[in-house]
This record gives structure tokens, sequence and C-alpha cells, in this order.
């Protein structure tokens, strides 16, 4: 039958009990099949992560500025890692450096949430905000 449509016959399901054989055009198939991939491929999102750096003596106007950035990430849909680096022997203002990022946390909550709160790791004290889904 296959041949006289001048198809192909394609075995669909090799395990049932007679297996299952179609007759169709088996390079539209395969196109279809990559169509279907592509467009599923497109549907998920990628999950973007910006960071932005802070100094434990961060001043005001650095933090507005930086602030701002971190707006803007959040509000295109990404999340945000907000870390203080710190340098030689600044690392005994780590109290500074959480109170700084606890700071942008709480002035982000209307469109961020806190996914990991302030945590030393090494020579950095790293914070993870995620954006607020829009309802």
């Amino acid at each position: 039958m296959a041949e006289e449509q001048e198809l192909d016959l394609v075995e669909i399901s090799p395990k049932a009990d007679p297996p299952v054989c179609k007759v169709m055009d088996y390079k539209k198939f395969l196109y279809e099949q990559k169509k279907r991939e592509k467009v599923l491929k497109a549907k998920t999102t990628q999950v973007v992560v910006k960071e932005i750096r802070f100094g434990p003596n961060t001043d005001d106007h650095d933090y507005e500025f930086k602030k701002k950035n971190a707006e803007k990430f959040l509000k295109d849909g990404a999340k945000l890692k907000a870390f203080v680096f710190f340098k030689g022997r600044s690392i005994v203002f780590k109290d500074k450096g959480q109170i700084l990022l606890l700071r942008l946390a709480q002035d982000l909550e209307d469109l961020a949430k806190v996914e990991q709160m302030p945590k030393l790791e090494g020579k950095r004290m790293i914070m993870i905000l995620a954006p607020v889904s829009k309802k």
C-alpha cells in the first residue's frame, strides 16, 4: 500500500502486539516532530541571574545607584545576586555588610522576595533575591 501511494511505512509502536505501523511521508513526519520540539523549547524560560557588588563601606549615593540597577533587573524578570566583597582586613565589618544587604532587601521588598538570606561564603556575603510574580 505504501509503495502504491509513494509513501513510507513507519513503525509507530514496535512493542504493541501486533506492532502498529502507519503509511506516511517519513521526511514530513521528522520535520513536524522537530517543529514541535522547537516550539516546546521556545516556551521554556531561561533563568537569568544578575549580580550587584557592594563593599562593606559603600556610600549612600553608590548604594542608591546600584539599587536603581537592581530594580531594573528585577522588573526585567531576572534574579538578583547581591553580595558584599570583603578585601583584606575589612572582613572585620561583617555586620556592616549584613546590614547593607538587609537594607537592600527591605528597599526592594515590593519588587522581590528574599530567596536566600545573607550568608558569608569565604570573602563574600551573598544574598539572592527573586522577582515577585505579577498577578
